[in-house]
């Protein structure tokens, strides 16, 4: 477990960041958690949402079961003062990681937590995995989110993968338009 004593961009009196693995115990916790960021109203608080662009669940509790258990794959949970604040997947893939299903509390957006975990999730697999590229999907429409990723060091590709149409588990598309784009970053650069 990997203590961040850094707290210059946390609202003051908020405490230290604690990562950790995440339990079975945590399901409900982090599927309320991913939800709020992405879809439904709560999300329309933070910047990251994708409620304009897909209604129903982000995920389901089979499928962060299977993230928490699959071999090679970690869902680290983000904790201050003991509640959960954000979380993201990553996932061994020789000597390339793929980070996902991240997510931080809406009224928490924009101050420079997502900054944070993302930095922790890059040291984790470079120094657990000895991994040397994090790679990533993103809605392709999603300009804003794919700036920011790029603004911490990733690339975009240019390669699209067909979004999953018909597949409830991520979500009902209000366009026919969605693809996801693959991100990368070089982790041997620092």
């Amino acid at each position: 477990m990997h203590t961040d004593t850094d707290t210059e961009t946390a609202p003051p009196g908020s405490g230290e960041l604690t990562f950790r693995d995440a339990v079975e115990d945590d399901v409900p916790t982090l599927l309320a958690l991913i939800q709020s960021a992405y879809r439904g109203d709560d999300s329309r608080r933070g910047w990251t949402t994708e409620a304009d662009l897909l209604g129903g669940g982000r995920t389901d509790a089979r499928g962060v079961r299977a993230i928490i258990d699959a071999p090679d794959s970690r869902l680290l949970v983000v904790l201050r003062e003991g509640m959960t604040i954000a979380c993201c997947q990553l996932e061994r893939r020789g000597d390339v990681a793929y980070f996902g299903l991240f997510a931080v509390r809406p009224e928490l957006q924009g101050g420079g937590l997502g900054r944070r975990v993302i930095a922790e999730a890059e040291r984790t697999a470079r120094e657990g995995w000895g991994t040397r590229e994090m790679q990533m999907t993103v809605i392709s429409v999603r300009e804003e989110l794919i700036a920011w990723y790029e603004r911490r060091g990733y690339r975009r590709t240019g390669e699209l993968s067909p979004f999953p149409y018909g597949d409830e588990t991520c979500g009902e598309p209000f366009r026919d338009d969605l693809a996801f784009e693959l991100l990368v970053k070089d982790l041997t650069v620092r």
